[in-house]
């Protein structure tokens, strides 16, 4: 359950989405009631242009280490982006405006009503909902070659060719298994609601510490999704060689950062020790957004 803890909000950042055309009298009534309430307001280069200033603007990583609390202005992309530009330093609280057309994860789905919203935060009337990450490292020759953060999954699979790919997986260390599918999946419980469910994976409620890895189109049937505690380590080790020129096999987190993987590469995957900070007004919304986003019962 997600724990009512006020806090002094001073410094508000100010993220948005890539299209916030027409949003700029929105944007502009934002920041004066900020100001009005005494509050440092910074903004992205997105919110920058929006209201046609061309300078002053932060970037996000900076707001990431300097600010008390973010609101995003966007879908559930805009807030990913965000998210992964978290800080070890500072863990800023985060509302999530729904301007975009996936909203599973941002708080606020009716714009307009970001003041009374606000004027609940300030009083400290509102709830934290904590979120885990996964710590994504590449290993290639041995060697430590690129890390990422992501909040819902890590995926490998094909590019342009529908052709088997051949991992191997172990748990700590420890054999698990050696198969052939289009890819397989790590998501945490907050990302159990994505590319995973849609695989075949299991709905995770986020507040369980689990770990998901669900196989995409396996060769044998009994590969199924497994659930997994989330202080264990998932080594995958890519076996297959890229056999065309623009056959590539990649890693993708979010679905939105990917990186080509080559034969040989082991993706470690863990929970990060970094924890964000969801703004919640209600600690009831996670299934009321379950019925409302997948229809259930209809």
């Amino acid at each position: 359950m997600a724990i009512k803890q006020p806090k002094k909000l001073e410094k508000i950042g100010l993220i948005g989405r890539k299209n916030l055309e027409g949003k700029k009298k929105y944007i502009q009534k934002l920041i004066k009631y900020l100001e009005k309430n005494g509050k440092t307001v910074a903004f992205d280069s997105r919110i920058a242009t929006s209201i046609d200033k061309r300078k002053g603007h932060m970037s996000k990583n900076r707001m990431m280490r300097e600010m008390d609390m973010i609101i995003t202005l966007g879908g559930d992309g805009t807030l990913l982006k965000t998210i992964r530009e978290t800080s070890k330093d500072n863990k800023p609280h985060i509302l999530g405006v729904h301007l975009g057309t996936l909203g599973f994860l941002t708080e606020l789905h009716k714009p307009e009503r970001i003041f009374e919203t606000l004027e609940k935060i300030f009083k400290g009337n509102y709830y934290i909902d904590h979120r885990t990450l996964l710590r994504v490292t590449v290993y290639r020759d041995n060697k430590k070659f690129k890390t990422f953060v992501a909040l819902n999954d890590a995926v490998i699979n094909q590019g342009n060719f529908a052709r088997l790919i051949h991992l191997s997986v172990a748990i700590d260390q420890r054999k698990m298994i050696r198969f052939g599918a289009d890819g397989v999946i790590v998501a945490t419980p907050t990302g159990s609601t994505g590319h995973s469910l849609s695989a075949g994976g299991p709905i995770i409620h986020p507040q369980l510490p689990a770990l998901i890895m669900t196989p995409i189109c396996p060769t044998a049937l009994s590969n199924r999704p497994i659930v997994i505690p989330n202080n264990r380590q998932l080594n995958i080790k890519l076996e297959t060689e890229r056999r065309y020129a623009d056959n590539d096999i990649g890693l993708t987190m979010d679905g939105q950062v990917i990186l080509p993987l080559k034969y040989g590469d082991e993706i470690k995957i863990r929970k990060s020790s970094r924890i964000i900070h969801l703004i919640r007004i209600s600690n009831k919304r996670y299934y009321k957004v379950l019925r409302d986003k997948m229809g259930w019962g209809q």
